[in-house]
């Protein structure tokens, strides 16, 4: 992964419940570019992951979603878990951060269950994205095409299914984060 990520500061949307693996593996391939990824949740102190429905690590939340300013940040990353993104298309300072981060065309990452925030904040219409099968519809019925694959890249959003798709996410994020200077 070539990409000069360098300097860049991803913000990291999650809370209780997320897919872990969705986050240290995206978060492992962009320090090791040289980017600066921050933890943002709706409440101060940790987050709990989860393998799929056991629960994993917990990790330091480094500020809250509301107290954090989305023009800090060159990038968003949303990682899944159904619990997560559950709890995060209703947080209303979760639907404003990602909005303000598209509204600036800053690039959005976003795996498995993630892309229901999206639709919350009414950001996928017209767009085409890929995500765990069992949001095929919900984002159909927000107005995004749906795919079936690995990655997807729609302009500043890249979008992937599941862990194994990881890889694949990663490098295309990278490229997206070069790519926006």
């Amino acid at each position: 992964m070539a990409a000069n990520v360098s300097g860049k500061k991803i913000a990291v949307l999650v809370t209780d419940g997320f897919e872990q693996v969705e986050l240290t593996g995206p978060k492992k391939a962009l320090e090791a570019a040289g980017a600066q990824v921050t933890i943002l949740a709706p409440k101060p102190g940790s987050v709990q992951g989860f393998h799929h429905t056991d629960k994993g690590d917990s990790f330091p939340v480094d500020a809250t979603i509301g107290a954090a300013n989305p023009e800090d940040f060159d990038a968003v990353l949303l990682p899944g878990g159904v619990q997560n993104a559950d709890a995060l298309r209703v947080d209303e300072d979760a639907r404003a951060f990602v909005k303000q981060i598209a509204a600036q065309a800053k690039p959005i990452a976003v795996i498995c269950h993630g892309p229901w925030l999206l639709i919350d904040a009414e950001l996928v219409k017209g767009r085409t994205l890929t995500s765990w099968p069992s949001l095929k519809v919900d984002l159909k019925n927000a107005g995004a095409q749906w795919v079936d694959a690995e990655v997807q890249v729609d302009q500043q959003l890249v979008s992937s299914r599941k862990p194994d798709d990881i890889p694949a996410f990663n490098e295309q994020f990278l490229k997206l984060l070069g790519a926006a200077g």
